[in-house]
């Protein structure tokens, strides 16, 4: 039976660690392991990221809401999955999305000060998380030099897009037509028609100030 530290040991962050570091390590960190009920607020957008926050079993639903909260994006991610390690750094150390837990949800965290004391002593987890932090970060730059959309349709599917952490799975955009419509720089009739296209494709749904995208992935192919 697969146990928690299992787990651990697939995450990005911790692959490549030979068993004999990864029991030093366990032996030393002070590991916070909390079950949360579906519902429950796992980390509120805002708050100070202090610490490595691993989703071990269940699935979140991610919610990032833009400046004024014009629009919301929500979409879900299954376990195991490292909650914003680009957050624990930098200018900005505050979490930009709220993970809440859609169904029961396992998670363990490790402290900051615990990471600079220890674990970036070990090379593989240095270099793992100088990884993931990176292909993020190259990520984003390369989304930039995009070649830009040529008509309505593509404009409002890149605009999804760009938006989703990752490609593959279920998200809800709550926005109204209107705002949509003026971040497209098109007319609310052009938008609803360009929308009401790609629901007859079975790519989207259309709901009263939301859009559902059962599966993003067939907005590349559509």
């Amino acid at each position: 039976m697969e146990t928690m530290f299992d787990t651990l040991l697939q995450l990005p962050l911790f692959q490549g660690l030979c068993n004999e570091d990864f029991t030093s390590i366990l032996e030393k960190v002070k590991l916070h392991f909390i079950k949360h009920k579906a519902g429950e607020t796992i980390i509120e957008n805002g708050s100070a990221c202090t610490q490595l926050c691993f989703l071990l079993k269940g699935e979140v639903s991610i919610v990032t809401n833009s400046p004024k909260n014009i629009y919301t994006v929500i979409e879900q991610m299954e376990a195991p999955y490292l909650i914003e390690p680009q957050s624990l750094f930098g200018m900005s150390t505050h979490y930009a999305s709220s993970y809440i837990a859609h169904t029961e949800a396992h998670t363990v965290s490790i402290s900051k000060a615990f990471v600079l004391s220890d674990l970036f002593k070990y090379d593989i987890f240095r270099l793992n998380y100088m990884n993931i932090v990176s292909n993020r970060a190259q990520n984003l730059y390369s989304r930039l030099w995009e070649e830009p959309a040529q008509d309505l349709k593509n404009k409002i599917i890149r605009f999804f897009l760009l938006h989703c952490e990752k490609t593959q799975g279920e998200k809800i955009f709550k926005v109204k037509m209107d705002d949509l419509a003026r971040y497209l720089d098109d007319t609310r009739l052009n938008t609803s028609k360009a929308l009401n296209e790609l629901q007859d494709n079975g790519v989207l749904e259309l709901r009263r100030k939301e859009i559902l995208i059962p599966d993003a992935v067939k907005l590349v192919n559509d």
